[in-house]
């Protein structure tokens, strides 16, 4: 393999899909590692991860993966809301953890790892739906910042059988468990 092709957009893509979940853990250690939460800072945290957790789901029980472009629902507001409910998320416990070091990390890590994997999923979209490009020009790519589709929010409506297909409960049992980890960890620190 070249250096060019070792370097290129679209293999970085690819790379980028396969390491996000386990860079995620791996980020998850360093995160517990680096993390100084209050009590207060975690209550904060829960303004930016509950909606997060909620976006997710809600979009989960709208989104059919590889059959059709969804565009009800959140998707009539962002073409990436599962990605903005993840950010959320991880934004809210930097703010838990009361570190911008933290912040500054995700900011990165989600430069690096989504941008890439955003770009090549809709690469993909755009070959296997026609009105991929239509979409697009008139839906924000994360960040909901003008009406949604009209006609797509008006249809469809949340099916509980994709939320259990797409196993989004297991989000939650992450944050779950991220924030007994925190409140385990904050315990000790006044307990010392």
């Amino acid at each position: 393999m070249t250096t060019q092709a070792a370097t290129s957009p679209i293999h970085w893509q690819r790379i980028a899909k396969r390491i996000r979940v386990p860079l995620g853990f791996a980020f998850a250690v360093v995160f517990l590692l680096l993390a100084t939460p209050a009590w207060h800072s975690l209550a904060w945290s829960l303004l930016l991860v509950l909606p997060g957790l909620l976006l997710r789901g809600y979009a989960s029980g709208y989104v059919k993966k590889n059959q059709e472009l969804t565009t009800t629902g959140p998707y009539a507001w962002t073409r990436n809301p599962l990605y903005l409910g993840s950010m959320l998320i991880a934004f809210g416990f930097a703010l838990g953890a009361r570190s911008v070091l933290l912040a500054a990390l995700l900011a990165l890590l989600f430069a690096i790892i989504y941008v890439p994997v955003i770009r090549g999923e809709e690469s993909f979209l755009r070959a296997q739906f026609p009105g991929f490009d239509h979409y697009a020009a008139r839906v924000p790519r994360l960040v909901p910042w003008r009406a949604p589709l009209r006609s797509a929010a008006e249809r469809g409506r949340f099916a509980p059988a994709l939320y259990r297909k797409h196993r989004e409960y297991n989000a939650s049992m992450g944050v779950a468990a991220l924030y007994l980890a925190l409140i385990l960890r904050l315990s000790f620190q006044h307990g010392r």
